[in-house]
């Protein structure tokens, strides 16, 4: 159970780091309103999986989800540019994660 509340404090962090673009240095109201709760959502949850997971690992993993979930949000909200070295870069970052994961079992 710790594993999903961990993927989803990293799907929080994607949330998060996709608003900071639309706050505008944190000019807009509402969008400030949703990074800041998403913030707060993924901290929480991040610190509910530690009480379980290695932090070393939840740490790594709650980043790379993060990484890569932004990374994918920026090229389809914000067309930025898909190139080889880049999917490449995404794929290591999930064979990371899943390496980590599988190194801790269930």
């Amino acid at each position: 159970m710790n594993w999903l509340i961990l993927f989803l404090a990293g799907l929080f962090e994607v949330v998060w780091a996709v608003g900071l673009k639309y706050t505008e240095g944190f000019t807009k109201l509402t969008p400030s309103l949703v990074t800041l709760a998403a913030m707060g959502a993924s901290f929480y949850l991040l610190s509910v999986a530690l009480r379980t997971l290695p932090l070393g690992t939840a740490y790594a993993v709650w980043v790379g989800i993060g990484a890569l979930g932004t990374a994918i949000a920026g090229i389809m909200l914000f067309h930025e540019a898909v190139t080889p070295l880049k999917l490449v870069s995404l794929l290591l970052v999930i064979a990371g994660i899943v390496g980590l994961k599988l190194s801790n079992g269930a």
